[in-house]
Formats: C-alpha cells, structure tokens, sequence
C-alpha cells in the first residue's frame, strides 16, 4: 500500500491501520484494513510538502513526519501536518473532521534560530502529539510556550508550558512520573524539558537539560525509563545520556560517547537497544557498551519482541531479525535478514501488533508481514 509520503509511523488499533501522508498538493489521512491493506476510508486537505518556515535538507525528507494518536474512549484520530494542521478525525464516521486549526496561524510560530555555525534548518512540524486524559499535549514550539494542551473534545487551548524554547525536530513527547506528580519530557530545540502535568501545575517546568545540536537536530525522542530518562543524538552532540529527574531538576547520571541519530532508545532487561550505522546494546546501569553488529545506516528502529528477540528496520528497507542480550549476552547475532524491502529511506519506526510487522518508507510504501 502507499500512503503518501512521509516519516510517520503506522498506527494500528485492532484491525485497522491508520497513517497520513503527502500526495499532490495534499495530505492523505488513511484507514487501511490490516488483513488485506484495502483503503476503509480517506479524507484529505490543501497542504504543502514542507512547512511554510521550512529550509534545508528538503529531498531527504518530505511530507508529513508526525504520527498519528488514537483516543481509544472516543474513536478520535489526531494527526499533525507538517505545517501546522492540527486535526482531530471521528475514526467511527469514517473520518469525518470534528475540528482543526494551524498551528503556524494561531500562534503566530518563528522559523527556528540558526545553530553555532551550522546553516538554519527549519522542518516544519515534526513531533508527534500525545493524549494524556482530556488533552492532546503538542510541541508547538511558539513564544507563547513550546508545550501546549487542547481539548480532546474541542481543541481549545487548556494550557501552555512555561517553558518557550522553539521546537527541537521528530523527537516526540513522553509521560514520566516525578516523585508520584505525573509529568511530561520532550527533547526540544535546547534540550530536555520536563514539565508537570498534575491539576495547578499544568505546564510547569520540573527539570532542563542543555542539550543542543548541530542544525537543532535533537531527532530521537527522549526514552522514559521510570523516573530516568535516556538522551541521544548525532552530529557534534555525539553521545548517549542517561539522566535522573526529581522536582528539584535533572542530574546526569551516565553519559557514554555511543550515540543514536533517529532510533529513539529501546530498554529491556537492563539493556539498552540503539540502531545507527550499526545495532547497539548497551548496559543500561553504566553505558558501557556490550556488543554492536549488523547494519542499518542512518536510518534505524528496533522493537522487541516477547521472546527477546530484536526486529530492526534500517537502511533502504533491510528487515533483519537478531536476537536480544538476554539470549546472546556476548555477541550480536542476527537470525535473519530481507533486504531492500523499500523505496526510500526506513525513517519511520517499525510496528509490531497482533503477529504482524509493519514496515514503512519514506515515500509512503507499506508492507505488513504476518509472524508465525
């Protein structure tokens, strides 16, 4: 199936498979069924390839990257366009529009700030949204705040974070708890935020960590780890962090010269799971390195599957199954391989649900495989 193009990921609720892309002239928000990849229903809207403020890079990404949220009490589909639409979808009559604004209109949004000696990049919107109770929690990176919460329902504004750094890139948002007090961490455009999201507190910052990257490319999302949080990123930030967070702030608790462009981090076991150039495991008490194998170019996303083994997804479209560091504690070792599934780049994360895989590319290609 294709989809259209874009990096976001497939999102997959029961039998059904939701994903938006880019199409001449328009986004295309889809419902697949996922036995046989026919369209349920789609709906569409004008939007551009890129973001209005976007520049640089364009050709190595195109279309939509934010990936799609599900609200499983009401049937709503939330998606993000590159430029800015915000839009909620009643998945149950058949995607009809419930209600939207742009981003980029209502707050008035900057193009990002250009980075030390590195030339302005600016992609539009990237990260994706999250549902958290009656919200839909955004990185809308204004001066107004760069975290903001809309009305499931509605869409209006409840709150906006105290916080106002512009946006960082695909690095998505993420739930965490803080000393019992519910928070959410984003990897923004200046590092690690970590805002309260309990009733008074909305939007407060907890916790800061600098992190800045060459071409504000902070790409991976921060992974929550219990009340830890693991950063990574390429470019001159090379490296990997592992970071405690309290209500008094961040504190560094490891930081290890390894580092991940786009696969955000995979912990299981008391192992971490990264997948850049190469497919790493990591100890997750101390960073060290414990093997690397196989790869995956810059391109890289891992799942874990129930019996500890790891479906990588990289380059091009090579599809390669390997076991975890549970099974091979000393060594990586791959068990299988497909290559050159794709059509483009393997930017969006693989999925697993329901013994199946979905694989996808940036141009929109889809592939689903059943695991028996």
């Amino acid at each position: 199936q294709i989809a259209g193009e874009g990096s976001t990921s497939p999102l997959i609720v029961g039998e059904r498979l939701y994903t938006i892309g880019w199409r001449s002239g328009r986004d295309h928000v889809q419902c697949l069924d996922v036995s046989t990849g026919e369209t349920v229903w789609s709906v569409d809207y004008d939007c551009p390839k890129y973001g209005r403020k976007a520049t640089g890079d364009q050709g190595i990404f195109s279309g939509t990257t934010p990936t799609p949220e599900y609200d499983e009490a009401t049937g709503f589909l939330y998606t993000l366009s590159v430029d800015g639409h915000l839009n909620c979808w009643d998945t149950k009559q058949l995607g009809k529009r419930v209600w939207g604004s742009n981003l980029y209109d209502t707050f008035d949004v900057p193009q990002r700030p250009k980075v030390g000696r590195s030339s302005l990049r600016d992609y539009g919107y990237t990260s994706s949204p999250l549902l958290y109770q009656n919200w839909v929690i955004v990185e809308v990176g204004a001066k107004q705040g760069n975290l903001m919460a809309f009305d499931r329902w509605t869409g209006e504004v409840v709150w906006k974070s105290q916080a106002t750094s512009p946006g960082g890139h695909s690095g998505g948002p993420a739930l965490m708890t803080v000393e019992n007090v519910p928070c959410v961490a984003v990897h923004n455009f200046a590092g690690l935020l970590v805002a309260r999201l309990d009733e008074g507190h909305e939007g407060q910052t907890v916790a800061t960590y600098d992190w800045v990257t060459s071409y504000a490319n902070n790409i991976a999302s921060a992974t929550v780890q219990d009340d830890h949080v693991l950063m990574t990123s390429a470019y001159n930030h090379f490296k990997i962090a592992k970071l405690k967070i309290t209500l008094n702030g961040a504190q560094q608790v490891w930081e290890q010269k390894y580092a991940s462009k786009v696969c955000s981090p995979v912990v299981h076991h008391g192992n971490i799971y990264l997948a850049w150039q190469t497919v790493m495991c990591l100890d997750a008490e101390s960073g060290e390195l414990k093997w690397k194998g196989g790869t995956t170019g810059d391109q890289g996303s891992i799942v874990i599957t129930s019996d500890d083994r790891l479906v990588i997804w990289g380059n091009r479209g090579d599809l390669l199954l390997a076991d975890s560091a549970t099974r091979s504690p000393k060594e990586y070792r791959e068990l299988a391989a497909i290559k050159n599934l794709g059509s483009s780049d393997a930017w969006p994360h693989i999925v697993l649900a329901n013994q199946r895989l979905f694989c996808k590319d940036r141009n929109g290609k889809i592939l689903c495989y059943r695991i028996d």
